[in-house]
């Protein structure tokens, strides 16, 4: 992208937030109010965005009214897919900012890589849009800040894609542990267990003709095309992605959190690295992490990327027993002293609809107290991927506030509390 089409967008942006202070808040614009409001959405990020394109236009009166990403062949496959659900064909096209632009547009899914999340999220809070972002919120602790910031500012419904927080059965799971069903919570261990194979050895090539890979980057330092980077492998290189934890390890540390009840860590440590294969990626195949916070409670997150025995999803320890939570939000309680099952609960719904669902209807009362996953929330379950990655890549055991989880007398520690970025891509919250 040129030097003078960025100038020109982030005048534009700029002048548009400005504009948008006196006209900041569904009630003044008379849109999207009531229960039966229609709400139209673009969906940023043709991965994981094509399954929320689907759940999005699957809900009562929404509209999917642009699919977006880098590569168009992407773009223009998801077209298809949209149309066949609501028999309505959304616009493809390749650069978001469109859908910043458009005023009929009320949320902005993003569903790009994390290096996106922020970003992203920060522009459509500017630019007047709800956010659906996927998780992990941010690619580093001091864009899920900024998010909080422009999420407040703006008064805008900001969730974060963690979807069980809306699933009946977690809800129900959750409520048993603050009813005391095992007592006072104090550990909580979670799992992730997966077969990915090697990546092999990257040689510098020209990007493929229907992607953009300027684009691509957007926020990130720029750096030459490689082989086998795009379109999944980047969650295997700092300058992208957070690794497993930051991939799949968020939504288990979300559930150990809410169910500890717990906020910021004050000590974080880590323990493994890259044991399975000799190839290009930079982040952990096999790593544990420990979380300690204030009043004796813990979290601990185990996850092995390349191999698969085993089970588990999370378990809670508590004063008079024990509750091992699956997937899908069923759950089993055990007494303390015989470590006997006394109940199970069955569910079968992760709660990805219900998740929809509940940010649209905060988004029509205009309450983003209503949203179950807002921004806080995930930048909170966020933070603590960012702080086991810190305490990896530094080796260093790290004391964090209890008020903010930021690193204290570590300055080797926080230098990764925030990125570099390209020039003019800084995220700002106007």
């Amino acid at each position: 992208m040129s030097q003078v089409h960025r100038r020109r967008f982030l005048d534009t942006s700029a002048k548009g937030a400005l504009a948008g202070l006196a006209l900041n808040s569904f009630a003044s614009t008379g849109r999207a109010q009531g229960a039966n409001s229609r709400i139209v959405v673009g969906v940023m990020g043709l991965s994981r965005g094509r399954a929320l394109a689907v759940g999005f236009a699957k809900q009562p009166n929404v509209e999917v009214k642009y699919v977006c990403d880098t590569d168009s062949t992407r773009s223009e496959s998801a077209v298809k897919l949209v149309e066949g659900t609501a028999k309505k064909a959304p616009q493809a096209i390749t650069d978001f900012r469109r859908i910043l632009d458009d005023k009929d547009v009320d949320i902005l899914v993003c569903a790009a890589p994390n290096h996106w999340h922020a970003p992203a999220t920060i522009m459509a809070c500017n630019a007047g849009k709800h956010v659906y972002v996927e998780k992990p919120c941010s690619h580093n602790p001091h864009e899920g800040e900024l998010m909080v910031q422009a999420a407040r500012k703006h008064n805008r419904c900001v969730q974060m894609g963690s979807q069980r927080r809306s699933g009946d059965g977690f809800k129900r799971a959750m409520q048993e542990l603050r009813d005391g069903v095992i007592g006072r919570v104090y550990l909580s261990k979670s799992w992730y267990l997966a077969i990915r194979g090697e990546i092999g050895r990257g040689t510098p090539a020209d990007p493929p003709a229907a992607l953009d890979y300027d684009l691509w980057q957007g926020p990130a330092p720029r750096t030459p095309y490689i082989s086998n980077r795009i379109h999944y492998n980047w969650h295997w290189f700092w300058q992208w992605g957070n690794g497993e934890l930051g991939n799949n390890g968020v939504h288990t540390l979300d559930l150990c959190r809410w169910g500890l009840n717990a906020d910021y860590p004050i000590r974080v440590s880590s323990s493994g690295g890259r044991y399975r294969y000799n190839d290009d990626q930079e982040t952990p195949d096999t790593h544990t992490v420990c979380f300690e916070f204030e009043g004796d409670r813990k979290a601990v997150w185990e996850g092995t990327s390349c191999n698969r025995h085993g089970s588990g999803f999370v378990a809670f320890y508590g004063e008079k027993g024990a509750m091992d939570l699956d997937q899908n939000g069923g759950y089993r309680i055990y007494d303390g002293p015989k470590d006997k099952l006394i109940r199970e609960e069955t569910a079968s719904s992760r709660g990805d609809n219900e998740h929809f669902a509940n940010l649209l209807d905060a988004i029509r009362n205009d309450d983003p107290s209503r949203l179950n996953a807002e921004i806080e929330i995930g930048h909170k379950s966020t933070l603590l991927c960012h702080l086991g990655n810190i305490a990896h890549r530094t080796g260093h055991v790290l004391n964090c506030n209890k008020k903010n989880g930021h690193i204290l007398y570590d300055d080797k520690a926080m230098e990764l509390w925030k990125r570099e970025y390209a020039p003019d891509w800084e995220p700002k919250v106007l």
